[in-house]
């Protein structure tokens, strides 16, 4: 090899390792700018939780309307929707069948009648027994209840209303066969404004609600306009189907008018006040369901800890901790977004 060559060569490698050895610095030297931070306090508070929920307005004065007795429909004389005075006639049966039973009883009762009146001339003259005149004083006041009942019968054969309001469903038709006590419509009274909205509640909610606490209902047919609301009725059992406490709340029309059906948002204030840790909703940094993290400035004001929280509820700009913060006095709020468990910090004063 051309001895110039080496030369230059081992000249090069030389330059090379010493370019290499300036430009490696200690690993001590190398630094990382902190994350500004800002930190509020950890408050807490006395607090009464405010319920969202949503359901459909209904009548306390609904009413499931059928006939006594089976038979052929025979006349509807109402259509859903149609507004009904109470006593008003809605529908009829085919009456042949029970007129002829009611005659059929009248008969039956005369003819008894007349036997009670034989027997009784009888007796008067010792010819019949004290016996035989109180059988027939007994078939005679049968006869009579036949009659009662057939003439009630009767009388049950048609169905009025039994409030004023509107026929929201019409269940059956004219030719149809109506067994007994099977519904033919279903009637809205609305003559007491008895209006409520019925919802179901999850157990949690369900053990903070009690009767007579106050509700706030928005009506999206009158959505400029608040109505005020209470707990009439808590359910004590779920629901099979949805697993919920059914709550019942009565609303006060204030001079609106209202129809069973309207959609409702409900806001329940409850009762029962509960101590709870608050924090600003910034500071949490990660949350999965119920679970949560935020961070915590360590005594060495340069350092966090990244602290696990378990949520009880959020509301607008505060978050409720059930458990994580004892004894925490403050958390990190500014600069949350850009914290791990090893970064370092410089807190920024507060203004």
């Amino acid at each position: 090899m051309n001895p110039f060559f080496k030369t230059y060569s081992a000249a090069a490698i030389s330059l090379l390792l010493l370019a290499s050895c300036a430009e490696k610095k200690p690993a001590s030297a190398i630094t990382e700018d902190p994350v500004i931070i800002k930190t509020q306090p950890v408050t807490i508070t006395s607090y009464a939780p405010t319920l969202e929920y949503s359901g459909m307005m209904a009548s306390t004065s609904e009413a499931k309307l059928s006939f006594k007795i089976g038979g052929v429909i025979s006349r509807v004389y109402v259509k859903e929707g149609d507004h009904v005075s109470k006593g008003q006639l809605l529908a009829t049966l085919d009456l042949t069948e029970i007129n002829a039973q009611v005659q059929q009883s009248l008969q039956s009762t005369e003819k008894i009648q007349r036997d009670a009146n034989r027997v009784k001339s009888l007796l008067d003259d010792t010819a019949a027994t004290l016996e035989q005149y109180q059988n027939v004083q007994t078939q005679l006041s049968v006869a009579n209840e036949n009659v009662r009942i057939a003439k009630f019968n009767q009388a049950y054969a048609q169905i009025h209303a039994t409030d004023n309001g509107t026929i929201i469903k019409k269940i059956m038709n004219e030719g149809e066969l109506a067994a007994p006590g099977s519904p033919v419509f279903l009637l809205n009274g609305t003559s007491n404004n008895d209006w409520v909205i019925r919802f179901g509640v999850s157990d949690k909610d369900w053990a903070l609600l009690k009767k007579e606490d106050a509700a706030t209902v928005q009506l999206d047919a009158y959505p400029e306009t608040s109505f005020q609301g209470i707990i009439t009725k808590i359910a004590e059992a779920a629901d099979v189907a949805s697993g919920t406490y059914e709550v019942e709340v009565k609303v006060l029309p204030e001079g609106k008018k209202f129809a069973s059906g309207l959609f409702a948002n409900i806001k329940l204030n409850s009762g029962a006040i509960q101590q709870v840790t608050m924090i600003p909703v910034e500071a949490l940094a990660e949350a999965d369901g119920k679970s949560g993290y935020v961070y915590l400035l360590n005594p060495d004001k340069k350092t966090v800890k990244k602290q696990p929280v378990q949520i009880a509820f959020i509301e607008k700009d505060r978050i409720a901790i059930r458990s994580g913060l004892e004894n925490v006095t403050e958390v990190i709020t500014n600069g949350v977004s850009y914290l791990t468990a090893n970064s370092i910090v410089k807190q920024a004063p507060n203004p």
